[in-house]
């Protein structure tokens, strides 16, 4: 067999940009040294990520870096939606970025850098077709997170949330490099699709420890990427402590990382019959205790992280009917796979328009802050209340929200396809109980002034905050709000639309 591979650098184009949009931000902050320049070269370059990855997504399947059927790089339907949708959050956290950047609390130049690469291993991670680069994608993914988070200066937070972040993120990898590592000892392969093969003609082998153990390793792993209940303590803390643009992109790009590996593993190496039940349990711990802790939370941030440890329940719940010889069918299959991956779209979208109407709403650099610092909101600024409200809703599933309210049917469907009709039952449930903080944080953004100290109508004066202090001021970028516009538009036309992110997810 020849050892020579051709190369198919066309498959390749959305890595090359996302790889060379890194390398072109680092020259523009070296030789001009100005941030406009270097802050519209990496958006420019994150455009041409998305464009390129749908004109090559848009044509047949491609495949490179074969070796006979085994390849280890498959740019598809799929791969192509994840490459656009992480290279256009990363554009929208660029934007969103604008206005911290310019009040100098993080440095341009690195700051679009690691984006840049964070986006790489986004592009690289969909088309994944090897436990190697699927690794090496995810970390490329996460590795710059650690230094965005701490990447504001002056701030003792962001410094506490990069440590736990880094810490955390640290054991995970450990785990899933271990799973690896005895996954290639009991199989002999790498490739996702020949383990698959393997595990399915030589059953025997899910008898031996070993392989018991590389399944319950490389699941555990990636469910750290997802914050999947028990492995989420380390998302509240970071989301806060984060500058909220990098706060927005950790829980949407880096979340639809998490998502897209776990899926990948699941869907083409590990057996359903043993991932399926882990799945299943996995699901219900997280979006049960995600919505029961979120219901006690008083600032913006937590709130709405606790509330995206929820959602990867949801996330995992089509995949827990794998469980399930129901679950198992090819058509059951793919209707889990396909629910799972639109719910992640779904979710990014109205989760970063939930995070650019909070950046609007807040003055620059400031965090999330509690949510009585939103209360009345919408007096002030009924816009950009009105498109954080829209996303709060959609997020809970309600109407007009109904790009949010489309994914959760979706995921029930595919439930009862599978026949797990009690986690559906749990789904709905657990979607009820969010309707309580997610209302709560809606209706306090239209709500009046709370009383003053006497009992008298307290209220604080315009231009005044608590204690007599000067009121903040909150963003007026017009980047923000063309991000937020662009979100809202965006969650309400696949709110119309959903089955064409149903179709390329099947794909």
């Amino acid at each position: 067999m020849s050892v020579v591979q051709s190369v198919d650098n066309v498959a390749l184009l959305p890595a090359y940009l996302a790889a060379g949009t890194a390398v072109l931000v680092l020259l523009a902050d070296l030789l001009v040294a100005r941030g406009r320049v270097t802050l519209a070269t990496a958006a420019a370059g994150a455009a041409a990520t998305a464009l390129g990855a749908a004109l090559v997504g848009g044509g047949d399947e491609r495949r490179t870096f074969c070796v006979g059927p085994d390849c280890s790089y498959v740019f598809g339907g799929r791969a192509a939606l994840v490459a656009v949708v992480v290279a256009l959050l990363t554009l929208g956290v660029l934007a969103l970025s604008g206005p911290l950047l310019r009040a100098g609390q993080s440095p341009t130049g690195e700051y679009c850098f690691l984006l840049a690469c964070s986006m790489t291993g986004g592009v690289v991670l969909g088309a994944a077709g090897d436990l190697i680069t699927l690794i090496v994608a995810l970390e490329t993914l996460t590795l710059p997170l650690y230094v965005l988070v701490g990447l504001r200066r002056d701030s003792l937070a962001s410094a506490e949330a990069a440590v736990t972040f880094f810490v955390v993120s640290v054991v995970a990898t450990t785990l899933t490099l271990l799973g690896a590592a005895l996954l290639y000892a009991a199989t002999g392969g790498l490739h996702l699709g020949r383990i698959g093969a393997i595990l399915a003609d030589r059953p025997d082998l899910l008898d031996l420890p070993l392989t018991t153990a590389a399944v319950a390793l490389v699941v555990l792993g990636l469910a750290f990427k997802v914050a999947a209940v028990p492995f989420h303590a380390w998302a509240p803390a970071t989301y806060d402590g984060a500058p909220l643009p990098v706060a927005a992109y950790l829980s949407t790009a880096s979340k639809l990382g998490g998502v897209v590996a776990l899926l990948a593993v699941v869907q083409h190496a590990l057996p359903a019959g043993v991932t399926g039940p882990v799945l299943a349990l996995l699901a219900v711990l997280t979006m049960t205790v995600g919505n029961l802790v979120a219901l006690r939370q008083r600032r913006t941030v937590r709130l709405l992280a606790w509330s995206s440890v929820a959602q990867a329940g949801y996330i995992l719940a089509p995949l827990g009917a794998l469980a399930l010889a129901a679950g198992r069918t090819a058509d059951a299959r793919t209707a889990a796979y396909a629910a799972a991956v639109a719910y992640a779209v779904f979710f990014v979208v109205l989760e970063l328009a939930a995070f650019a109407a909070l950046v609007a709403l807040r003055p620059a650099g400031a965090d999330g802050g509690t949510l009585d610092d939103l209360r009345g909101a919408a007096r002030r600024h009924p816009w950009r209340a009105a498109a954080l409200g829209l996303a709060l809703v959609g997020l809970a599933g309600l109407p007009p929200g109904l790009a949010g309210l489309f994914a959760k049917v979706t995921v029930v469907r595919s439930l009862l396809d599978g026949g797990a009709g009690w986690l559906a039952v749990v789904v709905a449930v657990n979607a009820v109980i969010g309707l309580a903080y997610y209302l709560r944080l809606t209706a306090t953004l239209w709500a009046g002034p709370t009383a003053g100290p006497a009992g008298t109508p307290g209220g604080d004066a315009p231009g005044v905050g608590s204690g007599g202090a000067p009121a903040v001021v909150p963003v007026r970028a017009r980047t923000v709000g063309v991000v937020l516009a662009v979100a809202t538009a965006a969650a309400l036309v696949l709110g119309f639309a959903p089955q064409l992110v149903l179709d390329v997810a099947a794909r």
